[in-house]
């Protein structure tokens, strides 16, 4: 998995633990089940991007793609 991706992760996850949700009440709100969730967070398997969009917005999140000259990588 890529660092970027992990990263996107890491933040999805501190959101989820800032807004004081289980991961069942998140894949509720994600219409996705919590093994979904559970391995997203897990980072074992590379999540499609239709899955963090769902679980972005979810969490009241939006996934902007940034062009890496702007991004100062």
């Amino acid at each position: 998995m890529s660092e970027n991706c992990a990263n996107i992760i890491d933040l999805l996850i501190e959101q989820r633990h800032n807004q004081g949700m289980t991961q069942k009440e998140l894949a509720q709100a994600a219409c996705l089940t919590q093994s979904v969730i559970a391995r997203l967070e897990s980072k074992k398997a590379i999540s499609q991007l239709g899955t963090l969009l769902k679980v972005a917005s979810a969490l009241g999140c939006n996934v902007a793609i940034v062009p890496a000259e702007f991004s100062g990588k």
